[in-house]
Order: C-alpha cells, then sequence, then structure tokens
C-alpha cells in the first residue's frame, strides 16, 4: 500500500514551529504497512489542499491519503472541507472511531471535524494535528486499515 502524509499547517509551512504531526502520522503509516512516498507540509489553505489531495490520488494513485491538522474550529481550519470537496463516499465510521479514542484522553474530543471517505481507489482520512492524538486515534482504526484498503483495491479480504 502507498501512502503520502499531508501536514497542514500555515504556522509549520511558514517556519515559524517545527512539524512533529506529520513525521508522527509518517511512522504510524509504516508502521502499518505503507510505502510512505511523500510527507508534504502545506499552508492552511483549502484550494492548495484540494489540488494535492487529488494530485496524490488521481495522478500519483495513492491508496492512501493521510491528513494532519487544520480539524478543529478555528477560521483557517479547513482540512474538512477540502476533503469534502474530493472525496467521492464517506466513510463517516473511521472518523467516528476516532474521536471516539480521544475522549478518555481530553475533554475537547467532540470539536474534531475530520472526516474520511474515499476518492476511487484512495481512502482519504483526516487526523488531529498533535502527536499524542494522532498515536491515539491511529491506534483506534489501524487494524482497519489494511483492510479496507484491500478492499477498496479489488482484494477479496477476509471479514472476519
Amino acid at each position: 500500500m502507498r501512502a503520502v502524509v499531508l501536514s497542514i499547517s500555515t504556522s509549520r509551512a511558514s517556519g515559524e514551529a517545527q512539524d512533529t504531526s506529520g513525521p508522527k502520522l509518517a511512522q504510524l503509516a509504516q508502521a502499518m504497512g505503507a510505502n510512505v512516498a511523500s510527507v508534504e507540509l502545506l499552508p492552511d489553505d483549502r484550494e492548495l489542499t484540494e489540488r494535492r489531495l487529488r494530485h496524490w490520488a488521481d495522478v500519483e494513485r495513492c491508496e492512501l491519503i493521510l491528513t494532519t491538522g487544520g480539524t478543529g474550529f478555528a477560521p483557517s481550519d479547513v482540512t474538512p472541507e477540502a476533503s469534502r470537496a474530493v472525496i467521492e463516499r464517506p466513510a463517516p465510521g473511521i472518523a467516528e472511531a476516532m474521536r471516539a479514542a480521544s475522549r478518555n484522553h481530553t475533554r475537547h474530543w467532540m470539536l474534531s471535524r475530520a472526516v474520511a471517505g474515499i476518492r476511487g481507489q484512495t481512502l482519504i482520512i483526516n487526523f488531529p494535528g498533535t502527536p499524542a492524538s494522532i498515536e491515539q486515534a491511529g491506534a483506534a482504526i489501524a487494524d482497519s486499515l489494511p483492510h479496507a484498503i484491500e478492499l477498496l483495491t479489488g482484494g477479496k479480504g477476509s471479514h472476519a
């Protein structure tokens, strides 16, 4: 499975702060057996994010696109809107599982607007923007993602 990580943060993209979330998400993808093609650092820009999502799904044909950041309530948080604009079929259970996993770790768990869905044969998942939250959310879905990708790309998979 080929994956890409898009780390979305204006402050990190401008060099104001170091990006630790993108590398953490790449580690998670690798632990699931993914070959990470790239880790890109983007500012909070809806149109740019949409273009990069389409590029990695349609041109590069990655099976998995993981984003981190831009899923909160701030006016600049537009990752879910960019993702919804390119997703063809929603996968709400993934985002629901990630939010549920955060419940025991933060009282603000319900403020995540992260989404997940499918574009062609690519699964797109929005992760939170902090390394600890990435680990918590990733633990909730990691076992199911290889099976999801297998089904998405035409494999039969086991439903056990």
